[in-house]
């Protein structure tokens, strides 16, 4: 897959592969010839798949080399290798349709980030299941808003208005940013791979209302919040991000909650930014995440 830009100089290039004697040497080898200067590069045996994983960054901003040189220098290793790839500008922004609930610290937390420039994304709407009157203190920065209500016996037809407003603006990545809504398995599919969801992470695994309430009621002592890619298996997607903090027997269940707040907003951050950032790769129900 390749998304470039027509002004873009500097990229960012992910693959996936057999593993063999003979990758890197190789992909090093063209870049140098094409003019690349490699600025970083991570990598990645997975002994049991027997697959191996890279992410590089490199730039051609002297060589004076098109980008239709470039690829089609990348692309005699790729098909060499029979690798699965993505190349993108280091510039390049990928647009982002939000979904939420009633509980709102992710949404607005996603918007500063992206406000402050910390996440390079072009937000293209926010789909909430309530009305905008309960957001009425947030500053949606002239990002369109859609009201879709869901109800039992309404759910395939908001389903297939959501995937209209996802296809209709080109959305490339979907964030549920605490969307308490489980996502048919036709709609899963559709977002295979470009789906995030965010939710609370407990030992004992604390399903259905007030979970913060039922951790407080068996004393744990930590809490935490996994960001993963939504698949049709209900919570269990390859893990992107996960974080925990430790609580005592002084908390509250409001500062569970709190806390819990806290923990879920850098998690998902950091999982959007992963993604965005071209650091994750699926390798079956894992996903192979080059932290920076």
């Amino acid at each position: 897959m390749t998304t470039l830009s027509p002004d873009g100089k500097g990229y960012i290039l992910t693959l996936s592969c057999p593993d063999q004697p003979g990758i890197v040497a190789a992909l090093s080898q063209t870049l140098f010839e094409a003019g690349a200067n490699i600025t970083e590069a991570q990598q990645f045996d997975d002994t049991g798949s027997g697959s191996f994983f890279m992410r590089i960054m490199f730039d051609v901003r002297k060589s004076g080399h098109s980008e239709a040189e470039v690829r089609e220098a990348i692309e005699t290793v790729t098909n060499r290798f029979g690798m699965k790839y993505r190349l993108n500008c280091q510039s390049y922004r990928p647009k982002v349709m939000i979904l939420v609930s009633k509980f709102d610290h992710c949404l607005v937390d996603l918007l500063y980030r992206w406000r402050i420039g910390e996440l390079q994304i072009d937000p293209v709407g926010i789909i909430a299941n309530h009305p905008e009157e309960i957001y009425r203190d947030v500053d949606f920065y002239g990002i369109p808003f859609h009201y879709l209500p869901i109800t039992k016996d309404t759910k395939t037809e908001q389903e297939a208005r959501i995937l209209s407003l996802v296809q209709d603006s080109q959305t490339e990545l979907v964030v549920l940013a605490r969307y308490m809504q489980i996502l048919s398995n036709d709609m899963a599919a559709a977002f295979s791979g470009r789906c995030i969801n965010i939710h609370h992470s407990f030992l004992p695994g604390f399903k259905g209302a007030r979970p913060y309430h039922q951790a407080w009621n068996r004393g744990v002592k930590l809490i935490g919040a996994t960001a993963h890619y939504v698949t049709s298996d209900l919570d269990e997607g390859p893990i992107i991000e996960q974080d925990v903090e430790r609580i005592s027997h002084a908390d509250s269940p409001e500062d569970l909650i709190r806390k819990g707040r806290d923990i879920e907003r850098r998690v998902l951050s950091r999982a959007v930014r992963y993604h965005i950032e071209m650091r994750t790769i699926l390798n079956g129900n894992k996903a192979i995440v080059f932290t920076s």
